[in-house]
Order: C-alpha cells, then sequence, then structure tokens
C-alpha cells in the first residue's frame, strides 16, 4: 500500500511539496496556515472576516488533476475594476464556504471540482492573525511581520487568538499519516504559524510517523541572515518536533550536520533543487524531492 502523508505549511512552498509528495503517496493531506493578511486573502478577511483563502487554492490547484479549465481558473486573477488582483478561485472558495456553512466541505467540493488526488484542510476552523517580536517591537499581521525580518530577527510567534480550534479532520490525518512534512517555503510566516496551533503541535508531537523538514534553499525578508540550520532551530524553538531534516548539500543554505544532530534530527543530504522562475533561479525540483522523501519512509 502506498503512504499516507500529510504536509503542512503555505504558499508556494508547500505546493511546490505537494507536487512531490502525490509521485509516491497514496493519502495525502495539506495542512494549510490561514493568517494571511495581504494580496487578496487579506482584502477577503477585511470585508468578510473569513480564514485567509489564498493558500488553500494553491494547494488544491498543486493536487488538481491535469487538464481540464478549472486549475488555470482557480489561480487566474482579475485585473482591473473592483475585482482586480483577486483569484477566481479565492471568490469561489469564500461562496462556497458561505453557501455551506462550512470550510472544510467548501475545500471538498472544490477539490472534486478539481479533481484533486488529495484533501486540502485549513490549520484552524476560524480566522487567526499572527504577532512576532522583532528587536524591541511586538508586530501584528504576516505582512508586517515578513517585512520586520529585514530589520531584525523574528522571535516568538503567536497566533490570535492564542488557542485557536484546530481543524479536527486535520488532527486525524496527523495521527494516520505514515510521514509528516513540514514544507519549505516562508519559515515564520507559513510553517511555524500552523505549529503556533497548540492542537496541531500536539498532534504532531505524538504522532507515529516521522517527521520531516525539509530545508529552504533561498533566504527571504523574514529569514534575513539565517542559515539552513537556524531555520530547524525556530521550529525547534517554537516547540516544532523534526525527527529528520532534508536538505541539499549543494545547493541553497548553508547546513551544519553536527548542529542538526545537536537539535535532535537526523541531517539527510539529497540533491533536491532544480531550476526555478523564481527571483533567485533556484527551487525545489519535484521529482527529486519525491525520490528523497520516499527514501525516508
Amino acid at each position: 500500500m502506498r503512504p499516507s502523508i500529510v504536509a503542512l505549511g503555505g504558499g508556494h512552498g508547500l505546493a511546490v511539496a505537494l507536487r512531490a509528495i502525490r509521485e509516491y503517496a497514496g493519502e495525502i493531506t495539506a495542512v494549510v496556515g490561514v493568517a494571511d493578511d495581504g494580496g487578496s486573502s487579506g482584502r477577503l478577511r477585511r470585508d468578510l472576516d473569513v480564514p485567509a483563502p489564498g493558500d488553500l487554492r494553491r494547494c488544491l490547484v498543486a493536487l488538481a488533476t491535469d487538464g481540464g479549465p478549472w486549475p488555470a481558473a482557480f489561480a487566474h486573477r482579475f485585473r482591473s475594476g473592483e475585482l482586480a488582483d483577486h483569484a477566481l478561485g479565492n471568490l469561489v472558495l469564500v461562496g462556497l464556504a458561505e453557501t455551506l456553512g462550512d470550510l472544510t466541505a467548501a475545500l471538498d467540493e472544490a477539490g472534486r471540482l478539481l479533481g484533486a488526488v488529495g484533501r486540502v484542510l485549513p490549520a484552524t476552523l476560524g480566522p487567526v492573525s499572527m504577532t512576532a517580536q522583532v528587536g524591541d517591537d511586538r508586530v501584528t499581521g504576516q505582512v508586517a511581520i515578513a517585512a520586520a525580518g529585514e530589520r531584525g530577527r523574528i522571535r516568538d510567534v503567536r497566533l490570535t487568538p492564542e488557542n485557536p480550534p484546530a481543524s479536527p479532520e486535520a488532527l486525524a490525518a496527523i495521527a494516520r499519516a505514515d510521514q509528516i512534512v513540514l514544507a519549505p517555503g516562508s519559515l515564520f510566516t507559513s510553517i511555524v504559524a500552523v505549529l503556533c496551533v497548540p492542537e496541531i503541535r500536539a498532534a504532531i508531537e505524538r504522532a507515529p510517523g516521522r517527521v520531516v523538514q525539509v530545508a529552504n534553499l533561498e533566504t527571504e525578508n523574514e529569514t534575513t541572515g539565517l542559515d539552513g540550520t537556524d531555520h530547524l532551530a525556530a521550529v525547534r524553538d517554537h516547540g516544532g518536533r523534526v525527527d529528520q531534516f532534508l536538505y541539499d548539500p549543494d545547493h541553497g543554505l548553508g547546513v551544519d550536520p553536527g548542529a542538526v544532530s545537536a537539535l535532535g534530527a537526523q541531517p539527510v543530504a539529497a540533491p533536491v533543487a532544480g531550476a526555478d522562475h523564481g527571483p533567485g533561479g533556484i527551487g525545489h525540483d519535484p521529482q527529486q524531492l519525491a525520490k528523497a522523501l520516499s527514501a525516508l519512509l
């Protein structure tokens, strides 16, 4: 039987991880942070007081069956008028959630429309916001926290409310997973943000499957001055369990295997980088990442 995999995080990094995981998994569950307060998601949050839909939509598209118009339509952004910069998929998810009265049901219905090969779930059932300590300042909001990382190291990330209810389906998926993947991506505002949900963090701690953190290949504003080992340390500082730390020894951020071991994780070096069209010209190759992750089962 093919394994059951849970991947956590948000944004582009989680979507790339899902494209890798679908190569070897039998059951896939994405657990996605919903604290984004920028762009289309931020506008919908402010107008309608809903969990941020953008990263949920991105993950659904990553798991969609190839072919047909719906994956491209969900990613389509309007260019003018009052809908300018809104992604159609964001609007569909919010509309479905209001119609069905339940975000999880909306995601499942959208998944059926897209022919998704896995399930996408929010980390929390309701809207949440983030705060973090940056130097002497307590910064509020995901966008503001990410920008503040340029002027000081981000610490002590918290959610408001501090103990939001987690998705029961997400907790159940973690409990039966053969492997739990902390996806690459925005370290504090995506990965740590999910781990700040107490029920999610506790479920990962007691889960029977191994927890793999996939190292980032590049820094972002929020991780200015941090190397790969610092990324692992940030997850551990926020109570996150990591059993294996997967990194590319020839590309991306520096990693000290001895320091990784000292932080309680097994360092695993594998060639997972590939050409990418991002600003830095490098990103995770889904096929190589799939090979490396499946070898850890």
